[in-house]
């Protein structure tokens, strides 16, 4: 069974940057596909990155293109959040997560992660 464990989160002001880090132990399978979601209470989750692992696709939601970076390091089985310029409106509980899914949905931010980890907290201050 994988576990997935983030870290990085934070408190910041606006315009600040975080790297969020995700670590998987156990057994990770045949995932090809991660990605960073986030969630604000009240709010659905939305996903905000993805990678496609095997050719290094990338999907970023609107909202933190040009902001945000999604990296993986495949040897560590690790993902990251590079997330620079940094608003109130990133506010949220940060999640990463992944799957065996479509190349073509996981590079187009439509996808069903197969497992996730326990979230860290982002909190940005204007």
């Amino acid at each position: 069974q994988v576990q997935r464990v983030e870290s990085g989160g934070g408190s910041v002001q606006a315009g600040g940057s975080l790297r969020l880090s995700c670590a998987a132990s156990g057994y990770t399978g045949s995932k090809n596909c991660m990605g960073w979601f986030r969630q604000v209470p009240g709010k659905e989750r939305e996903g905000v990155a993805t990678i496609y692992t095997i050719d290094g696709s990338t999907y970023y939601a609107d909202s933190v293109k040009g902001r945000f970076t999604i990296s993986q390091d495949n040897a560590r089985n690790a993902l990251y959040l590079q997330m620079n310029s940094l608003k109130p409106e990133d506010t949220a509980m940060y999640y990463c997560a992944a799957a065996f899914t479509h190349p073509v949905g996981c590079a187009s931010g439509r996808w069903s992660p197969a497992d996730w980890g326990q979230g860290t907290q982002v909190t940005v201050s204007s």
